[in-house]
């Protein structure tokens, strides 16, 4: 049995956690079979517990841009380590990373750090209610932005493989002060902002969605945003727990030339260590306790081992200038190979790819928001998802997840990649 240990290791998981697993897609319900449980990882590969070998398509999610295990990370989380892992104090390790990032991010001056993604989101949500005193928000059908209560409707992702968008324990006091837009659709949000006036204090995007489906924004959605946002007293929040740092050293903010009025992070900024931050101009990050009236707080917030694997990571890329066009024609080059070969295999397919993030939608319909998402043929993708698995290359297990890409996927694991979809024939 190809997966015997990994077998014997979900069946005692389920013993003890909810469905085996501590995230709900890690548990294969989207593609079927059984999870395969890592042991290590190096790289641009991970290595199951059954001795077999994976070039990594999924990257912790996205935050392992320079690759598992570098070892400038791993060697400044060791020395981090040797002074303690936690103080529940302040550090100047704190100010160090918020430096760096208030400097490489357009539009922003201050940084409040916090412990993931989802709690950055929720965080910011707060702080755009208490400083505009206003209580409804805008999100978009299919971007996830956590498990906190007001994001929890038609959220994509794993809530979408579950065939689950509005969570049960979300009340209906919180899903009426959420918003439902269609993604790329301009007049859709125009419309909603003219049937509540006055009420809405914040749009939260994925400027780049990456939670059905890697969907870049058409021409001139982000820019009609803004002026929405601006026109009508409400905040633009972007989401960049996913393309902060992985698209350009500032985001999807440079990218689009878009300044948002708060932005969130996660993933690289923690080099792979849980971590989560939001950021934005002094007047609005003022708002928050101890010197303003919002309240946030959290003892690991600011954690030294988080802080330093994250500024590692981050002054690792900025040493190399040239590291986002790197990877970016690395995705361009594996992104060009699964198209030629699906064509030439007749095999239905629509992708998107921007920066070293990329999408295989098997349909033949343009995947522009979460309806055209849902087109895609979920069987065929499932499929193809445990061929690439048996040929030892580790993609995210739904269809509805982005690849992430990292430097360290050169040549040999492109030719290795691109070998084993030539042999995948629907």
């Amino acid at each position: 049995m190809r997966y015997q240990r990994s077998s014997a290791l979900f069946q005692d998981a389920q013993k003890y956690l909810p469905g085996g697993v501590n995230s709900p897609v890690r548990a294969f319900k989207g593609v079927g079979g059984t999870p395969i449980f890592i042991e290590r990882a190096k790289g641009a590969y991970m290595y199951d517990a059954d001795g077999h070998s994976y070039i990594d398509y999924i990257n912790s999610w996205g935050p392992m841009i320079v690759g598992h295990a570098h070892p400038k990370v791993t060697e400044a989380i060791i020395s981090q380590v040797e002074k303690g892992t936690s103080y529940g104090t302040p550090t100047e390790l704190e100010s160090e990373i918020a430096k760096l990032v208030v400097e490489s991010v357009p539009g922003i001056d201050m940084v409040r750090f916090v412990n993931s993604g989802t709690e950055a989101c929720m965080s910011a949500i707060r702080l755009a209610r208490g400083f505009t005193k206003r209580d409804k928000i805008i999100k978009f059908a299919g971007c996830y932005h956590g498990h906190s209560d007001s994001f929890l409707i038609q959220a994509g992702s794993g809530a979408a493989t579950f065939g689950e968008p509005n969570s049960p324990g979300v009340t209906q006091g919180t899903a009426k002060d959420t918003l439902l837009a269609n993604f790329n659709d301009l007049e859709n949000v125009k419309s909603l902002f003219e049937n509540n006036p006055g009420e809405i204090a914040a749009l939260i995007l994925e400027p780049v969605a990456g939670n059905m489906g890697c969907i870049p924004p058409q021409e001139g959605f982000l820019e009609g945003l803004r002026e929405l946002c601006t026109a009508h007293g409400a905040l633009l929040i972007f989401d960049e727990v996913m393309t902060g740092f992985r698209l350009s050293m500032g985001g999807a903010q440079e990218l689009f030339e878009i300044t948002a009025d708060i932005v969130t992070f996660g993933k690289v900024i923690g080099g792979g260590l849980p971590v989560g931050a939001f950021a934005g101009r002094r007047e609005i990050m003022e708002y928050l306790a101890p010197i303003g009236p919002v309240y946030q707080a959290g003892t690991l917030s600011g954690n030294p081992l988080a802080m330093r694997a994250g500024l590692t990571t981050l002054q690792l890329l900025k040493q190399n200038p040239n590291c986002f066009e790197e990877v970016e024609n690395t995705t361009l080059e594996i992104a060009e190979g699964v198209h030629n070969i699906f064509t030439k295999n007749s095999i239905e397919h629509s992708i998107n790819v921007i920066g070293s993030m990329f999408s295989v939608f098997f349909t033949d319909v343009e995947v522009t928001d979460f309806e055209t998402a849902k087109t895609a043929n979920n069987p065929t993708f499932n499929r193809f998802y445990h061929h690439m698995l048996e040929n030892g290359i580790y993609l995210p297990p739904s269809s509805f997840e982005t690849w992430f890409i990292s430097l360290a996927i050169q040549s040999e694991e492109i030719d290795k990649t691109l070998s084993a979809i030539d042999s995948f024939k629907g």
